[in-house]
């Protein structure tokens, strides 16, 4: 016990003087510093992103050149179905970075394998519940007002879809077990891989074989599965050598405690990622439902490219203030957040000129369809704000996510999205009958409110309570990997 003491006060001891030399340093070093350490997970995490983003990417395009109801359907399943799946598994994996990012800072390293395990039965067992919803899809897409073509036209891309769906509560998990250790490479290295592989496979199948659906679709499976394969491959054979002591019963212990952390943490993720899927389904009721679908999976399409950079910092918030939190230093976490807000609002707004001067002509990438293009031009003030705004909102998200305030996150999605966003853009887009401009119009005023919200909150936070409920949580949740003795932290 004495020895434990001892460890804990040279800790301390070694956190003060820290803290006392990056005081000493200039602001521009320590910008410097932080930035490296930033762009260190924000680099790989982009990367990452960008390559599983770019799988659904290249199926879309595959799947445009079969027909433009094959395209809807599949534009549908993937922006509605798997967004929705992907939302709640993505979130509910969130939770994994909180104790991971904390426990790693804190250099208990023992039960972050443990923690992996955990997460990997619970979201196992969530994923289950998801095979009827893809298994009835077209049913209910008709139920919610869908064409009948497009609806069974997504019943069976749905199905093909159900592989995908398992891919992601291994991919989310092993991802964020890596990045809160800083090992992003080999997830970049597999991801990359991963697509190269796709393009490759689906232009033969497709474009040489003649498979169709069949072809695009076993392409994607192998796509999202081999990276998963690796990261596994990676983990638990001797290259985290700290974090990973093997299978443990104790992964079967306090899943409740692990699925309400979950919970809280998919509720946060998945209301931002269904404010899209809402914007879609609501497309689908309006005239012309195909062309407007088309052209808003497009633009969807394009905001999703930049709002992956914008998901690599949010990594980088996550990891790096819950490694600081851990570690127990507040000013550091504070400084961070600063840091990695400004440098993602910086990229957004790059890109938001960019986007601005050459929109129109991103159109002819994804369509020959003079009517989409249009559709595409007129919604174009809206695509671009939301890159901007995007910039910000993710890194916020990030921050809550390393500080474990899930909950009030969700609070506040819940509260700017679905009660002032959503009936503002039924308004506009049926009341004042602007389309699927109004409806856009009103989830950026939502978007906009929340992004207030966020960065109010983050502002007044007081970053060295949010250093003692880091530790308590640490205390409540670190185990002897030998047995149930419980490593106590001092406040």
């Amino acid at each position: 016990m004495e020895g434990v003491l001892k460890q804990k006060l040279l800790s301390k001891e070694k956190i003060s003087e820290e803290e006392e030399e990056e005081n000493e340093l200039s602001l521009v070093k320590r910008v410097w510093k932080e930035s490296k350490m930033v762009w260190t997970v924000a680099v790989p995490a982009t990367f990452t992103r960008f390559s599983t983003f770019g799988i659904s990417v290249i199926s879309q395009a595959f799947v445009g050149h079969i027909g433009s109801v094959e395209l809807a359907g599949f534009a549908l399943v993937v922006t509605v179905l798997l967004r929705f799946a992907l939302g709640i598994l993505l979130g509910m994996s969130s939770a994994l970075s909180t104790l991971c990012g904390q426990a790693y800072g804190a250099k208990e390293y023992g039960m972050m394998g443990v923690y992996l395990q955990r997460s990997w039965v619970v979201l196992f067992l969530t994923t289950l519940c998801f095979v009827p919803v893809f298994i009835f899809t077209s049913p209910i897409l008709k139920i919610l007002g869908q064409e009948d073509s497009i609806a069974q036209m997504a019943g069976t891309f749905s199905l093909w879809l159900i592989p995908v769906l398992f891919s992601f509560f291994i991919s989310f998990t092993c991802q964020t077990f890596l990045q809160s250790q800083s090992r992003n490479v080999i997830i970049s290295f597999l991801a990359s891989f991963s697509m190269i592989f796709h393009v490759f496979l689906s232009w033969l199948l497709t474009m040489k074989l003649k498979l169709g659906i069949p072809g695009v679709m076993t392409s994607s499976i192998l796509a999202y599965w081999i990276p998963n394969i690796g990261q596994i491959i990676f983990i638990t054979c001797g290259w985290c050598p700290k974090t990973w002591h093997g299978f443990s019963i104790l992964a079967f212990k306090d899943l409740w405690s692990v699925a309400k952390l979950s919970l809280s943490s998919g509720v946060m993720l998945c209301l931002e990622l269904w404010y899209n899927t809402i914007l879609v389904l609501l497309t689908g009721n309006m005239k012309n439902a195909e062309v407007e679908i088309d052209a808003l999976s497009i633009c969807l399409n394009i905001v999703g490219w930049a709002i992956m950079i914008s998901l690599g910092f949010l990594s980088a918030a996550s990891v790096r203030v819950a490694n600081e939190l851990g570690r127990g230093n507040s000013k550091a976490a504070k400084f961070s957040t600063i840091v990695t807000v400004l440098t993602s609002f910086a990229i957004g707004f790059i890109l938001f000129l960019f986007f601005l001067f050459f929109r129109e002509k991103l159109s002819s990438i994804f369509t020959s369809n003079k009517d989409v293009a249009n559709v595409i031009g007129d919604m174009s003030p809206m695509l671009t704000i939301s890159l901007l705004l995007n910039s910000v909102q993710p890194v916020l998200s990030g921050v809550a996510i390393g500080a474990g305030w899930q909950s009030i996150a969700a609070y506040v999605n819940i509260g700017c999205y679905y009660i002032i966003g959503v009936p503002i853009g039924v308004v506009l887009g049926y009341v004042l009958h602007w389309q699927v401009k109004g409806i856009w119009i009103g989830m950026l005023f939502g978007t906009f409110i929340q992004t207030i919200v966020l960065s109010i909150i983050t502002y007044k936070t007081n970053w060295d309570k949010q250093v003692t409920i880091a530790q308590n949580r640490i205390k409540k949740w670190s185990k002897m990997d030998s047995g149930d003795e419980t490593i106590t932290l001092d406040n």
